[in-house]
């Protein structure tokens, strides 16, 4: 049996020279068009890419609320730093106190309340709700916080609201004030 590749005769080879490359342009277009599928749209519109941003920014800020109660549940100042903008300028304010800068809310808040007064703790946010403006952002949500007491191991549970102020530097989301308290207790016809 012969295996040689007969000769085209030179009508027929025009048509393999044109058969070929309408194969190329078709498997060019197939790349194009798979790689376009793999590489994400790009937003057409001025409010497309401010709606994209914002909600790359809400993902970004439940993550970080997310360590933010790890860090507090730990009680750990260095988990913190990694939410927290390192600067005299963050403020944080609770039943017991307002915390002015990053050092303050380390020694006060991470040292002393969640340190030194449980042993245990255990912060969970629901409800958690987030705003994105540019730069700026908002969080709020409650929560609910167990623990037990570091002189007598008796549990505590608290209920309470919170609100939290993000600002995007250097392309990092970072907690820059926060605001909680406890849910308000109402007594039977109190009014409000």
């Amino acid at each position: 049996m012969d295996n040689r590749i007969p000769a085209v005769p030179q009508r027929n080879g025009l048509l393999l020279r044109r058969l070929t490359a309408l194969v190329c342009m078709v498997a060019a277009s197939t790349v194009f068009t798979a790689a376009s599928k793999i590489e994400p749209a790009q937003p057409k519109t001025q409010e497309e890419a401010s709606a994209s941003n914002a909600s790359s920014g809400v993902h970004e800020i439940n993550l970080l609320i997310e360590k933010y109660a790890k860090s507090i549940d730990e009680a750990d100042p260095i988990l913190a730093s990694e939410v927290w903008w390192n600067s005299p300028e963050v403020s944080f304010i609770h039943p017991l106190g307002h915390e002015h800068g990053f050092e303050q809310i380390k020694q006060n808040v991470y040292k002393h309340l969640m340190g030194d007064m449980f042993s245990e703790r255990k912060l969970s946010p629901h409800d958690v709700s987030v705003h994105v403006y540019g730069d700026a952002a908002w969080a709020e949500f409650y929560w609910d916080f167990a623990a037990k007491v570091r002189k007598d191991g008796s549990p505590i549970t608290t209920h309470g609201r919170e609100t939290q102020v993000y600002w995007k530097l250097g392309g990092r989301w970072r907690l820059v004030h926060v605001h909680y308290s406890a849910l308000p207790v109402m007594a039977e016809r109190s009014g409000m």
